[in-house]
C-alpha cells in the first residue's frame, strides 16, 4: 500500500525519498521503531515533520543533522556531503563578490563524489538549496564603500 503524499501534520504535499535516506539519518530510537517501507519527505519550513510513512512520522529532533528547509536561515548546511553553509557562501561572497560553491559542487557531482541520497534530508541533490543560498547571500550583498 503506498504511502498518502500529504503530510499528515500540515497537509502538504511530500516528496517520495528513497529509503536509503531514513534510514542512514533517523536516530537509533527512531531507525528502531521505523515500520514503514515507503517515507514522504515534507518541506514545509514551520512543520516539524521530516519523514511520513504508513502510519508513522518523524520529527526533527528524530533526524542526526539539521534539516535544511526546517532551520532558521543564515547559517544552514546547503550541502550535506561537502559542508558548505549559508555562512561559507556568504563569507566568499564578501571577500570575492561571487560565490564558487555552485561550480564546485557540481563538479564533484559529475565526478560522482556525492552522497545525496545518504547524506542529505531531502533524498536528493542540494544544488537547488545552494542556488537560492547563493542568490539570497547575493541580494543582501551591500556594495563597498570607497
Amino acid at each position: 500500500m503506498p504511502v498518502e503524499s500529504e503530510c499528515p501534520r500540515c497537509g502538504r504535499r511530500g516528496r517520495s525519498v528513497d529509503e536509503i535516506t531514513p534510514k542512514a539519518l533517523l536516530r537509533p530510537y527512531a531507525l528502531e521503531r521505523r515500520q514503514a517501507e515507503e517515507h514522504r519527505f515534507c518541506a514545509t519550513p514551520d512543520c516539524p515533520v521530516v519523514y511520513f510513512g504508513d502510519a508513522e512520522v518523524f520529527y526533527r529532533e528524530d533526524i542526526v543533522v539539521p534539516v535544511f528547509q526546517k532551520e532558521p536561515a543564515g547559517s544552514r548546511t546547503v550541502c550535506y556531503c561537502f559542508a558548505e553553509t549559508e555562512g561559507d557562501i556568504r563569507r566568499e561572497i564578501e571577500q570575492t563578490g561571487r560565490s564558487t560553491a555552485f561550480d564546485r559542487i557540481t563538479a564533484l557531482v559529475k565526478m560522482q563524489r556525492c552522497a545525496c541520497e545518504v547524506r542529505n534530508p531531502q533524498g536528493s541533490c542540494c544544488l537547488g538549496n545552494v542556488s537560492s543560498a547563493i542568490e539570497e547571500a547575493m541580494s543582501l550583498r551591500r556594495p563597498r564603500r570607497a
